[in-house]
């Protein structure tokens, strides 16, 4: 096929390889899944290199590779350091010590079994009480005592966008804060922007909506892992079929020596065994952390492992009302560095000094904007499940009038003292209704298309 030999050109003329967003930026007319399919044959052929997994893959031609990087280029570039200003213990120290050589020079390892199964919840502590004790002080918020969930859903407007634009952007995302914002708020993609980079914060934004709505019954489950990672995948795998399921083929962690688990019944016990664990620990923080340590490492799904685990590590704050962690500031390199420590020595000291620091600064900036936040509407809190199902139902149901709707719906299921004024509150919610929030409705584009040409 002709689109399969300019996509082979492009990759020959690449000295230092592509990615695959790159390719899609040279060749617009090629739809991304064709162009996918076709560099895995090309690969499959032995005519194109891959390297890397996820965002990190890149493609080289097979006749000319990449020389291995140096010892002084991985040592000396200023770009690729852990930062100086994020404290670090001793024994951080002698873990960036040996992530810091050259791939050539580090041992490769597999998975660690007994890394996992050396961990006795709330008998072994990956945070000690100290820690987390000042953790607690940290991110304590006036709602702790409330229902689950309570100050999560104060918050959610400016968590989407926090969290979404700094997960992302630890993924290589380009998009700016105030980009993500106008994505979200108003359905704006950026200007210039690769359209994976706008699917990628707009999963994440599912993926928060889903872990917040349904924050009474998820617990550390295979159908809460896996419906995240369903929401965060969306449109991202070359493999559809991979979304939300574990992964059943062995893949490799970019510029790294580790080689996870690549048999499933082996990555399925091992998930078991994680999260009968995390679902033990009695601590808030420390099942965050656990999870933020064993979910990458064992990588149980084809890609977007990590990403799942920093909102898997949310889940906990949000159930204890503690303030979230965003992951605002935090440096790419730093993370990949500390993600590098469990991987490659099935050590946490520098994830968690990383961690650590991450949660100090997300708590500055929410306790900082306290303040400014409006208390949530009683009304809207005590009703949200209704106010959802009644616009979902409006939508849904183009050829009804939607106030003679309304009106219906709130006279047969609401009080009759709240019934003015939830009607009013439901056609304002109505009247704001947008591309970016359609997912919190349960809504595809094409309903609230179809409904806004008969309105």
């Amino acid at each position: 096929m002709s689109s399969t030999n300019d996509l082979l050109k492009s990759i020959n003329a690449s000295t230092n390889g592509v990615s695959m967003a790159e390719l899609m930026t040279m060749h617009p007319g090629i739809a991304r899944r064709s162009a996918q399919r076709q560099v895995a044959k090309l690969v499959e052929d032995g005519l194109v290199v891959a390297r890397g997994d996820g965002r990190g893959r890149r493609y080289f031609s097979a006749v000319v590779l990449p020389e291995a990087p140096s010892k002084t280029n991985v040592l000396t570039n200023k770009g690729d350091v852990f930062p100086s200003y994020i404290p670090v213990s001793a024994d951080s120290q002698d873990i960036l010590s040996y992530i810091n050589q050259p791939l050539e020079a580090r041992k490769p390892i597999g998975y660690q079994r007994d890394f996992l199964d050396s961990y006795h919840p709330n008998k072994t502590w990956y945070l000690s009480e100290s820690l987390r004790r000042q953790l607690h002080k940290m991110g304590k918020t006036t709602d702790s005592q409330e229902p689950a969930g309570t100050y999560s859903r104060a918050i959610l407007n400016r968590l989407l966008i926090d969290l979404s634009w700094a997960s992302s952007h630890l993924e290589g995302n380009t998009y700016s804060r105030l980009d993500t914002r106008e994505l979200i708020e108003h359905g704006k993609s950026a200007q210039g922007k690769a359209a994976i980079e706008t699917q990628m914060i707009l999963n994440h934004k599912s993926a928060i909506e889903l872990l917040v709505d349904n924050i009474d019954s998820a617990e550390f489950n295979r159908y809460t892992l896996m419906n995240i990672h369903s929401a965060l995948s969306e449109n991202l795998l070359p493999n559809p079929a991979d979304e939300g399921r574990i992964r059943q083929h062995a893949v490799d962690i970019s510029q790294s020596v580790y080689r996870p688990l690549s048999a499933l019944v082996q990555i399925e016990e091992a998930l078991d065994v994680l999260l009968n664990k995390a679902n033990q620990i009695s601590d808030a923080f420390e099942q965050s952390f656990f999870m933020m340590v064993h979910l990458p490492y064992l990588q149980p799904f084809a890609d977007i492992n990590k990403r799942t685990s920093r909102l898997a590590a949310n889940l906990p704050l949000f159930r204890a009302n503690l303030c979230p962690l965003t992951f605002l500031d935090v440096p790419e390199q730093a993370y990949s560095r500390a993600t590098l420590g469990i991987y490659e020595m099935a050590r946490v000291e520098l994830l968690r000094d990383l961690y650590v620091w991450a949660y100090e600064r997300s708590t500055q900036e929410y306790l900082a904007i306290k303040q400014d936040l409006a208390e949530p509407d009683p009304l809207r809190l005590t009703w949200r499940d209704f106010i959802k199902q009644t616009i979902h139902l409006v939508v849904t149901s183009p050829e009804q009038d939607p106030f003679t709707l309304i009106q219906q719906t709130v006279k047969t299921e609401i009080p009759t003292a709240e019934q003015n004024d939830l009607q009013a509150l439901i056609v304002e919610e109505l009247r704001r209704l947008h591309e970016g929030v359609l997912a919190r409705y349960g809504l595809r584009p094409s309903e609230f298309s179809a409904w806004k040409a008969v309105q």
